[in-house]
């Protein structure tokens, strides 16, 4: 096990303009920790993993595992393990021989390399699956074999490039959640890229977010949502996501129709002497509720309405704007298309509050 650092670490395509696909990327891995890398596409999230894998050059700055600078030693060197997204099985092969192919190209002897294949294949539940082929096998349990196939190699470090995009929506849910406990077990260095937000909230320790190539905040999954550093981590992390609007200020808050939004002392007192004239806020769906006729509130036309069960979101306009808010409310009693509801805030202090230029988190 060790631990894995970027060092300023860019990775740039040559090209008028040239492309900064990972941008002067500084980012500590402790050595036995989880950590996730995402963002939407073209964030440069894969790039990043990438570099650590040595399959991508690093034209500035260093990466370093076990705290050895890495940045020119080639893949086979760097005693890592690599899970992709394609499950990338050789079908003539069983599963056994599959999981066993790495350590047979060491010369291990038959027996160790035996031994080894079927403590892994324990670990995953492909002990009844071990003599079958690839074609043999569903989406999750391919998976799985390339899980073990890199499990039994025993790496410093794990890469794992989005490995469950291939599988259906329960098998997501319920394979993240034995990833995530099989790391656990055994405390190896994890570095893994998703594009799913809640993948990554789920799984992370940590969360590292990635615009265009650069670090946005990393952080653990709570303070993501609760303090996000600016308005593109507020709006990417959370399902369904933030409500983020920008509106002049007066007064003590901002206007949406016509319910005033608070702003906390401290969003107040950093905007006093920066000459703002409006800011950009934002609400979670969660906080906000169905207010009474004669409470401060906006008025909502609902245009949709996702029933999940427990909870619905209610999505509709406010005021002029095409803009639309989503409310979180009780699933048994949603309002319903085209009426007219009041909303109002749950708590003035779950209003968050950013820049209207740099989207930099503000108070």
């Amino acid at each position: 096990m060790a631990e894995v650092a970027y060092v300023q670490a860019s990775r740039v395509y040559a090209g008028t303009p040239e492309v900064r696909a990972v941008d002067r990327l500084e980012l500590e891995i402790a050595d036995g920790e989880f950590l996730v890398l995402v963002g939407p596409s073209g964030s440069g999230k894969s790039t990043a993993l990438r570099m650590v894998a040595g399959l991508e050059d690093i034209n500035e700055g260093e990466v370093h595992i076990g705290g050895k600078d890495v940045s020119n030693v080639p893949p086979k060197g760097r005693d890592i393990a690599m899970v992709f997204q394609s499950y990338a099985l050789y079908p003539h092969m069983t599963v056994a021989e599959n999981m066993g192919f790495a350590l047979r190209l060491r010369k291990l002897p038959k027996p160790e390399v035996r031994k080894k294949v079927v403590e892994a294949a324990e670990m995953l539940d492909l002990t009844k699956y071990l003599d079958r082929k690839p074609k043999a096998l569903s989406g999750g349990q391919r998976q799985r074999v390339a899980m073990g196939r890199a499990i039994v190699r025993e790496p410093s470090v794990f890469l794992m490039d989005e490995p469950l995009s291939n599988l259906d929506a329960k098998l997501r849910v319920e394979t993240r959640a034995n990833i995530a406990s099989l790391q656990r077990r055994l405390g190896t260095t994890t570095i893994y890229v998703t594009h799913d937000q809640v993948e990554a909230m789920t799984m992370g320790q940590r969360v590292a977010v990635l615009k265009d190539g650069l670090l946005q905040q990393c952080a653990t999954p709570r303070e993501l949502y609760e303090q996000p550093a600016n308005a593109f981590v507020a709006g990417f992390i959370g399902s369904p996501a933030m409500n983020l609007r920008t509106a002049p200020l007066g007064g003590d808050g901002v206007a949406l129709d016509g319910l005033t939004v608070p702003l906390p002392r401290a969003v107040r007192d950093d905007v006093a002497g920066s000459g703002l004239s409006e800011l950009t806020f934002g609400i979670r769906p969660e906080s906000l509720r169905l207010a009474g006729a004669d409470e401060d509130a906006a008025d909502l036309v609902v245009e949709l309405v996702e029933e999940l069960g427990a909870d619905a979101l209610v999505h509709g306009t406010v005021g002029d704007s095409p803009e639309r808010v989503v409310v979180r409310v009780d699933g048994r009693t949603p309002p319903r298309l085209g009426e007219k509801v009041r909303v109002a805030l749950r708590d003035a202090g779950e209003v968050h509050a950013f820049h209207p230029v740099t989207g930099a988190r503000l108070g």
